[in-house]
């Protein structure tokens, strides 16, 4: 019977214990030398050989290791694997000892030119480190391998799973046996049920007529169970393996969810966190899905530039979130074995992941790269013979590429480029068939916009953040206005660590709708926005309500980001102002902005510089009825210390990122606060240091749970004084 346990716990690193997932080197938040990780770094575990596996097959499986790995047990080497993306395994199988056995893994933090996406420069970081879960596995020595399900026929009535069952049999034993497939729902009914003969390497397995079936959808994301026992001469083995029901289709008229037209907006992700890096497990990825979902309230995301963490992708099936997902690399191309290891992330990229319900397309083009027709006729082909069901894309930024690919998938920085020069006037994006060059409509996505164009940082004056958010809304805008793109995704969900040739000079990249600690700028509020009312309302004023922080003063124009039908600004005693969406700047959009200028309000009635500047209230409307409000102090003071953990139950060893913000006396963050606090944790880890600065009014970190029991976490500050909050671990 398979046994899969946790290989976490007891791994010694640099004459440390540590347990995994694990960082090599903890970095700073900016201002550091990335090259501190780029070097060898060597990881032990000991243990003890269980006499109940003789007879069985033994592996340990690496879900992720950066990068270039070699694994030796007892000295001997047992795999080398170069990819830091993908799982590998080792075959501990007749090589294991009685009693004391040791696990040594070697990993290069170096940037090895004949791996991808190393041999050029990169916009981000990859941290050293076995950086994600570590697993024993142990089966009969016949036992279920890659399984690919598959459902052909969605939007019938009476529906259609079928399935291709490899074995694996590393010892090339003889095959028999049977192999019974139950079909269960998500609450673990059975649906369905067959037992097929074993004759060969695989199995090939079908329910059919089956009713009664949830599709899986953005808000009803129901899934299914494919149940598989083996039974043959050597041993029994079983899996359980989730899939969905669902059609995704890529046309030149746009994209179709389950039959159904849906406009796709989302943003990139890259996997990295403050001080951290790629070292953060199961909870911290779940959330992150979370954010993106009910928070940016976004339809998709790329996973920019890497396939990610299995916790991550799991969670976008539970909760329904689209994905992108694409093999590693940023622009640089290189040779032959560079290029021979492209085409196996492919491979294992499609492989690991080809149940997923959310990923809808596979990116199979190195980012941003010049076209290379032989390596992408490679990299299509293999995607195409391994999973049929999905499409592939290739992301550029050049035009007139070739398309070898399904979906010609664009990063399009055409706006602010009319800053450069030129007769063309401001254009948020450019038509397909400019870009493609094609005398022909195809399946078309943009697939960055933003990011370097216009880099903003929290602290960044309002006028900035207000174009900042313009820039956005625009894009959105000519996304939707534009039946012929399935939709567009901005550069980028979260800023993030990069290297030295990038970013701001302090080694991070302000490209983010969130700060690394996932704490929204303005423009974060422009995609959540745009979701419908029921999803909650979303009342976001761009500014800091003050006279005097815009050039030459004032806070017009005003724009408020809201789901709302239209809102209400009381300023000081004046009559309040009544004012819906602008439509006519952002006719497109499913909400519209408000925007409110010199149009709705006279000099006196706002007031001129070195006036008295009053307090003011904007209220949000839907169907006349008041359902937001939000009120601005004209004499804003720190008041409060506000300490809030995402979750006060977490699970032993998972992390909880806990925001800090200091409030004035209505309840605002303060964004020009800078004072530092002290952070201490008693009951789990602090992961990063305990003294740090506010940014733009907040900070934030995240804290690690290694036993059970109760956790204090104390915030202390000079002005605001000390705020307690409990948590408890089990």
């Amino acid at each position: 019977m398979r046994v899969t346990t946790n290989f976490n716990d007891d791994w010694t690193f640099d004459g440390n214990k540590v347990r995994l997932p694990h960082n090599a080197v903890d970095l700073p938040f900016n201002y550091f030398d990335e090259t501190c990780y780029q070097k060898g770094f060597t990881y032990e575990k000991t243990f003890s050989a269980d006499p109940a596996w003789a007879g069985q097959e033994v592996q340990v499986i690496f879900d992720g290791a950066m990068a270039d790995s070699r694994v030796l047990l007892n000295g001997e080497e047992l795999v080398a694997h170069k990819d830091g993306y993908t799982p590998f395994a080792a075959r501990l199988t007749g090589k294991l000892r009685d009693g004391a056995n040791t696990l040594t893994v070697h990993i290069n933090g170096r940037e090895n030119p004949l791996i991808p996406p190393f041999g050029g420069q990169i916009d981000y970081l990859t941290y050293a480190g076995i950086y994600r879960d570590v697993w024993l596995r142990v089966t009969a020595p016949v036992s279920i391998g890659l399984t690919k399900i598959e459902t052909p026929d969605v939007l019938a009535d009476r529906k259609t799973v079928t399935a291709r069952v490899a074995l694996d049999n590393p010892q090339g034993l003889a095959l028999s046996g049977q192999l019974t497939a139950t079909l269960r729902d998500s609450a673990g009914a059975a649906l369905a049920e067959t037992t097929l003969e074993v004759t060969g390497a695989e199995v090939f397995l079908t329910f059919t007529g089956l009713e009664g079936i949830t599709l899986w959808d953005l808000n009803s994301p129901a899934l299914y169970r494919l149940d598989l026992s083996l039974q043959t001469p050597h041993g029994h083995d079983a899996t359980e393996t989730s899939f969905g029901f669902r059609s995704a289709q890529f046309t030149p008229e746009g994209f179709l969810l389950n039959g159904r037209r849906l406009k796709l907006r989302g943003l990139n992700r890259h996997q990295s966190f403050p001080y951290s890096g790629y070292g953060m497990g199961r909870a911290a990825q779940e959330r992150d899905a979370e954010i993106l979902k009910n928070e940016l309230r976004l339809n998709m995301v790329r996973t920019s530039h890497y396939p990610q963490s299995p916790w991550f992708l799991d969670h976008c099936d539970r909760i329904g979130l689209l994905v992108f997902e694409e093999i590693p690399g940023w622009q640089h191309i290189g040779g032959l074995e560079w290029q021979a290891e492209s085409v196996e992330n492919v491979r294992r990229m499609i492989t690991r992941d080809w149940n997923h319900p959310s990923i809808v397309i596979w990116g199979v083009r190195i980012n941003e790269s010049q076209d290379s027709h032989d390596f992408y006729a490679k990299t299509n082909d293999l995607a195409r013979d391994l999973d049929s069901t999905r499409p592939t894309g290739g992301v550029r930024y050049i035009t007139d590429s070739e398309m070898l690919e399904d979906v010609y998938t664009m990063n399009d920085f055409i706006l602010g480029n009319e800053e450069l020069g030129g007769n063309r006037p401001r254009t948020p994006l450019r038509p397909q068939q400019e870009v493609t060059g094609l005398d022909r409509v195809v399946p078309y996505m943009i697939t960055e916009f933003g990011g370097h164009m216009y880099p903003t940082k929290s602290q960044d004056q309002e006028q900035r953040q207000a174009e900042h958010v313009r820039r956005h809304l625009e894009v959105l805008n000519a996304a939707y206005g534009d039946t012929q793109i399935s939709g567009a995704i901005g550069w980028c969900a979260f800023d993030y660590n990069t290297h030295k040739d990038f970013g701001s000079g302090d080694r991070i990249c302000h490209h983010g709708v969130m700060d690394m600690f996932r704490e929204p700028k303005f423009a974060g509020h422009v995609y959540a926005s745009q979701s419908d009312i029921a999803e909650g309302v979303v009342l976001e004023p761009v500014t800091f309500w003050a006279r005097g922080e815009r050039n030459i003063g004032g806070i017009l124009p005003l724009i408020i980001l809201t789901n709302c039908d239209e809102i209400e600004l009381v300023y000081g005693d004046k009559p309040p102002k009544r004012v819906g969406p602008d439509r006519e700047n952002f006719p497109h959009l499913p909400h519209a902005p408000v925007v409110l200028d010199r149009r709705h309000f006279t000099d006196a009635e706002l007031g001129l510089w070195g006036m008295s500047w009053e307090h003011g209230t904007i209220r949000g409307y839907v169907d006349g009825k008041l359902v937001a409000e939000r009120k601005f102090a004209a004499d804003p003071v720190a008041h409060e210390l506000q300490v809030v953990a995402d979750a006060t139950q977490i699970g032993v060893h998972d992390e909880v990122r806990v925001m800090i913000r200091a409030l004035d006396q209505v309840g605002n963050k303060l964004p020009f606060f800078t004072d530092p606090v002290s952070i201490s944790v008693k009951g789990a880890e602090r992961l990063g240091p305990g003294l740090v600065p506010l940014r733009a009014g907040s900070t934030g970190f995240w804290l690690r749970a290694n036993a059970a029991g109760p956790i204090e976490v104390t915030v202390q500050n000079d002005r605001l004084g000390s705020r307690t909050i409990h948590l408890t671990a089990g």
